[in-house]
């Protein structure tokens, strides 16, 4: 008999995602192909930001909210 199914290597063992209808002893032969992820590894805010390289003003943290707002800066009336 033939199955394909989906397991997790801990560094031990292949754990099975679903339980397998095998007694135990019973002998198998195993072809590995793993599989990429598909998820993304997660990573910091401060890292995702300083990878977009962004551009603006000098002083755009200290005026946030005219430049999201459109409010007029000061000097440029």
């Amino acid at each position: 008999m033939t199955r394909t199914l989906h397991a997790t290597f801990d560094g031990q063992v292949l754990r099975p995602e679903k339980a397998l209808d095998l007694s135990p002893n019973t002998r198998v032969l195993i072809t590995i192909e793993t599989i990429a992820e598909t998820t993304p590894a997660s990573q910091s805010f401060l890292k995702t930001s300083r990878s977009l390289n962004l551009e603006g003003p000098a002083d755009w943290s200290e005026r946030l909210e005219d430049y999201l707002y459109g409010n007029r800066i000061r000097g440029d009336e």
